[in-house]
C-alpha cells in the first residue's frame, strides 16, 4: 500500500497515511532502507507492507521518487 508520512516519531518510527482508505498506521523502516541509512522525512511518499494481523502497524520498504 502507499502512504504519505505525517509525522515523525522516535526510534525510526512514522505514523503513515495511508493513499487509498486514509487510515493512519505506525510503520518501522524495512531492513534495506535501516541498512543503507535511507533519510525519511516528514511529507514522503512511500510504500508501507502491511500484516494481516494487526492493521494498525505496518513497515516502510520503499521511498518513492
Amino acid at each position: 500500500m502507499s502512504g504519505i508520512i505525517e509525522e515523525v516519531l522516535p526510534n525510526a518510527t512514522f505514523r503513515v497515511v495511508l493513499d487509498d482508505t486514509k487510515h493512519k498506521i505506525i510503520a518501522t523502516l524495512g531492513g534495506k532502507l535501516r541498512k543503507n541509512n535511507i533519510r525519511i522525512l516528514l511529507g514522503d511518499n512511500v510504500d508501507v507492507e502491511m500484516s494481516p494481523y494487526d492493521m494498525n502497524r505496518g513497515r516502510v520498504v520503499y521511498r518513492t521518487k
